[in-house]
């Protein structure tokens, strides 16, 4: 694609000093030509650069850019990444609990800050939240196949205005140009017409910038896991006995300091090494206690960067992890302080940290590339229990591998375990990913929003515009395709047959098939009636002499009717039945067994009529030989011809044939034939027959699908009657319940709503507040959690006022086939509780954590959820004075580190 000139005047050199791939080149022409685009690459091959561009962009045209990413962690690190690249004036962060220069031309946020700011305004339009945007750039937009955040991504795209540039980043998936071709579609709807700026533009590449090889590590060695080709497994490592399934002892699968020895011998740190548990990853430092990956000037500029840390955040100095730090070995997850993951991401940039024990949330989009990635299983437990990984979740790990500018490969370490080997792993390796799908969900929240501003009909309109429905379309658009090539060939058959009463079709057809019946009950009654005449025929053959008529039919004689013959002699044959040497009526010869012998004349000729003949010299003494006669046989033949009537057929056949004969004429003379060939017309209207037939089919079917295709509509409407029955709607239009609750962001904005507006929560002191807020949001946890925290008989006493609503809400979604959470978790209040009273009365982290048996991560989770509700309080409409003054303070007295 040739660059056009940029609007903006952009000198690309000057941006990026350096050879762009095609794939940014693309990508950056159809930007300038306004055009939004799906950039579809693997991991690690320069995505961002084409966001940083529509950044650049932007800000030359005088307007804003949102950029949106999965996570906070992720949106933390993209506000360093642009602080340094375009300065800290111009860049700013919305995550929910943070703001930092939210009126900066350039604003980070989770993509769920952007699907709610579109809340704000009548979808399609340009509000006070998103003007002056000139482009969004959703980044990790395979995300929108994630089943509990998709539909934040579906929204996001089917409620931004069409002024709006889409730059949507994604990871290699299956079936990027759906999601281009619904981008487009979704954004002309929005116009109502097709232009040429609402079209999207797909920028799909494969290349990758550090080219993946890929290993298969065993208890003997590390062993290329491909063919050369990288298209097979590697021959050496195919099983023996492929069809043998056993599962491997665990000392014949490798250690994991096994492996990192492997890695070193090699030279292939530094590494991040995915376990798919926390414990294992805790597990895998403690089992390299006595291996130091870093030389001496290393390990001091760790302990540095520690120091640092520890003065920085002193309630961290507990830290058991330090220690493996200063050696070059960290874990990475999710039960981690987030602090303490960014220092370790922080030292693994900087490539003193030589690998990392990380779980698979660490693939995400964070920012942490390595030379190697190493996965020691490759299958994982979830929600449907425990499977193998998908190409897509390989794929992404995988891309970890290589340093773009640093390294020239990149490796991919799979491992032997028990369970998994290398025909697992090679089938991962050489994958493709699979498709995007939808999880497109809607909710109370949804629901409340699209009705303060649209109509009904409105509101399912915008519904329809989701992933799901235009896969669903695409799916049906064969089906479409073929009614309409159905309906078109049955119009045909339907003008050329129009004459044609369909009584004379059904009529002939029945005749047809009488007569077919008739012909065939003729034939089985003459094979009947011919195998009881051989079997008499047999007991006289033997008496029979030279110049006896007889009739001939079977295998060896194939005619249509018993043919006469004259038996010139017998010969010896098989068994005790002679050969028949005969002469027919047709001047033929023939070497016949006597179970072809149907018959026999009551004529004979004289032995003296058969001296002028000679049979043919070719004819050899075998059953079913024949030959023709020559001129001296030919009178003979003749006279048989005159002398011999034919084989009269048993009565009963007789009388079958007669009903043949009569139903033949009747089908002659029938009406059909007026009108032409009445085969062909026969033929003509069955055609129409199964066409119809077929039609019906294609139309039930449809008609499934369309149905299926509407079932978010009818969740939609669920959610309308739960609504209704609490008093949030009015029909459609909210109530002051129904507006507050459309301003709330939770798994279940209706509960949380009941809860704040139900008066009881006003007596509660603000740590009280936030502990009763936290129980009504937080999932059931493990059954061996615990806490050392008692929660205050207060909010026990909130709680228990509360139950009733809980289990009614539960009982009325239970009716309307809802399945959204309604929990009220007592076992960790306490934990917020206490956490909730401030730092003058509280007890520091560590102690909090050391009553509680819950990780360090978790807690951070737990108590920022919380903050978040408490700092959406103040923004609810009906919400008392009261609960947005306890909410404040209970917020700001929870806002310390770690939180």
């Amino acid at each position: 694609m040739n660059l056009p000139q940029s609007p903006t005047n952009l000198n690309l050199e000057t941006l990026f000093p350096f050879e762009l791939d095609d794939f940014q080149k693309d990508a950056i022409a159809a930007l300038d030509a306004g055009q939004s685009v799906v950039v579809c690459a693997p991991t690690g091959s320069g995505k961002t650069l084409i966001g940083e561009y529509a950044i650049h962009r932007a800000l030359a045209q005088g307007q804003r850019v949102f950029y949106t990413t999965p996570l906070k962690a992720l949106s933390n690190q993209k506000l360093r990444d642009f602080q340094q690249k375009f300065g800290e004036e111009l860049v700013g962060l919305i995550t929910g609990d943070i703001l930092i220069n939210v009126k900066a031309p350039v604003v980070v946020m989770t993509t769920e800050i952007f699907r709610n700011m579109l809340y704000e305004t009548p979808i399609g339009q340009v509000g006070t939240s998103v003007r002056d945007i000139g482009a969004v750039i959703l980044d990790e937009c395979h995300y929108l196949s994630d089943r509990q955040r998709g539909t934040v991504w579906e929204e996001s795209i089917i409620y931004c205005p069409t002024q709006i540039q889409l730059v949507a980043l994604s990871a290699t998936i299956g079936n990027p140009q759906e999601l281009t071709d619904w981008i487009s579609s979704v954004r002309a709807s929005a116009q109502q017409e097709e232009t040429e700026e609402n079209d999207c533009t797909l920028i799909n590449s494969d290349f990758r910038p550090v080219p993946l090889r890929f290993y298969f590590s065993t208890v003997k060695g590390l062993v290329p896991l491909l063919n050369g080709k990288q298209t097979q497994i590697n021959p050496k490592l195919k099983a023996k006995h492929p069809h043998k399934r056993r599962r491997r002892r665990m000392e014949d699968c490798p250690s994991i300091p096994l492996v990192i020895s492997q890695l070193q011998e090699r030279d292939m740190l530094p590494a991040i090494y995915l376990i798919f548990s926390r414990r294992g990853c805790d597990r895998a430092v403690d089992i390299l206690s006595e291996k130091t990956l870093v030389n001496p000037n290393e390990a001091r500029r760790i302990q540095q960067r520690i120091d640092e840390f520890i003065q920085q955040h002193p309630e961290a100095s507990k830290n058991g992890q330090f220690e493996p730090l200063t050696r070059g070995i960290a874990s990475h997850h999710a039960g981690l302080l987030p602090d303490w993951k960014s220092l370790v991401e922080e030292l693994f940039e900087a490539g003193l940290v030589k690998v990392v024990f990380a779980t698979a949330t660490l693939a995400a989009g964070i920012n942490m590339p390595a030379r190697t990635t190493v996965l020691s299983a490759l299958s994982k437990r979830s929600d449907d229990g425990h499977r193998l990984l998908t190409p897509s979740e390989f794929l992404q790990i995988s891309g970890r591998a290589g340093r773009r500018g640093m390294d020239t490969i990149g490796h991919v370490v799979t491992v032997q375990t028990p369970f998994e080997g290398a025909k697992e792993a090679a089938y991962l390796a050489t994958a493709t990913p699979e498709p995007l799908r939808s999880w497109f969900t809607p909710s109370y929240g949804m629901v409340l929003n699209l009705l303060q501003k649209h109509t009904i009909k409105e509101a399912k309109d915008l519904l329809e515009r989701s992933f799901a429905e235009y896969l669903a379309q695409r799916k049906l658009a064969p089906e479409q395709q073929a009614i309409a090539s159905l309906t078109t060939d049955i119009a045909k058959l339907n003008i050329e047959l129009a004459p044609i009463n369909p009584k004379q079709f059904t009529d002939y057809e029945k005749l047809s098939e009488r007569l077919k019946e008739e012909r065939r009950l003729v034939k089985v009654l003459q094979q009947q009636a011919e195998a009881t005449q051989k079997v008499e025929i047999a007991k006289t053959l033997t008496d029979i002499a030279p110049g006896q008529i007889f009739y001939l039919k079977g295998k060896q004689i194939p005619v249509q009717e018993p043919l006469p013959a004259l038996l010139f002699e017998k010969a010896p044959g098989k068994g005790q039945s002679p050969y028949l040497i005969c002469l027919g009526a047709n001047n033929r010869w023939y070497v016949s067994a006597s179970n072809n012998v149907v018959g026999i004349a009551d004529i004979s000729f004289p032995e003296s009529a058969l001296s002028s003949l000679v049979p043919p010299t070719g004819l050899t003494l075998k059953q079913g030989q024949t030959r023709k006669g020559d001129a001296a046989s030919v009178p003979i033949a003749q006279q048989i011809r005159d002398r011999v009537q034919p084989l009269t057929p048993a009565p009963e056949v007789l009388e079958y044939q007669e009903r043949v004969e009569r139903l033949t004429a009747k089908l002659e003379n029938h009406p059909l034939h007026q009108w032409g060939n009445s085969k062909n017309l026969l033929k003509r209207y069955k055609k129409r027959l199964a066409l119809r037939e077929q039609l019906k089919q294609s139309q039930s079917k449809y008609q499934r699908h369309q149905l299926n295709r509407s079932y978010y509509w009818q969740d939609f409407l669920n959610l309308i009657e739960i609504l209704r029955e609490f008093g949030a709607l009015d029909e459609f239009v909210p109530t002051p319940l129904g507006e507050a609750t459309a301003a709330i962001r939770s798994e279940n904005e209706l509960w949380l709503s009941l809860i704040l507006l139900s008066g009881e929560l006003e007596t509660l002191a603000p740590h009280q507040l936030a502990a009763t807020l936290c129980a009504a949001i937080t999932e059931t946890p493990r059954q061996d959690s615990w806490s050392n925290f008692a929660p205050s008989q207060e909010s026990l006493e909130v709680l228990d006022k509360l139950q009733n609503t809980r289990r009614r809400l539960n009982q009325v979604q239970h009716q309307h086939n809802v399945a959204l959470p309604v929990w009220l978790e007592r076992r960790l209040m306490g934990v917020v509780e206490q956490w909730a009273l401030g730092e003058a009365f509280s007890v520091d982290w560590n102690q909090l954590c050391d009553e509680t048996s819950l990780d360090d991560g978790d807690i951070v989770r737990m108590l920022r959820r919380t903050v978040d509700v408490l700092l959406q309080l103040p923004q609810i409409p009906g919400i008392s004075e009261i609960l947005q003054i306890n909410a404040r303070l209970a917020a700001t007295q929870m806002r310390r580190f770690p939180v």
